[in-house]
């Protein structure tokens, strides 16, 4: 499913146009998206958690060369599924 399916179906299931789902979704992704870059964890109960992750500085190699290299460290997004997501997912 990608982007434009998730807004045909929430369009269905909610009875508002695909254009009204649209924003609703860009807004909420846009939002959840600059809590978690501001550093702040997003719960949705029942789906999951969005926060930003320390990632510590490692070696790796350039896949071209096989030289080593160092990589810095840096923050990445990450979602852990709740217990409800997990439930369904895994019946």
């Amino acid at each position: 499913m990608n982007k434009g399916d998730l807004i045909d179906k929430v369009a269905d299931r909610a009875h508002v146009t695909k254009k009204q789902a649209e924003h609703i979704i860009s807004a909420a992704l846009d939002t959840i998206i600059e809590a978690v870059s501001g550093g702040d964890k997003v719960t949705l109960v029942g789906f999951g958690s969005f926060e930003p992750r320390d990632r510590k500085a490692r070696e790796g190699r350039n896949p071209k060369t096989g030289q080593k290299m160092k990589i810095p460290a840096t923050k990445v997004p990450a979602f852990s599924a709740g217990k409800l997501f997990k439930e369904k997912v895994s019946t």
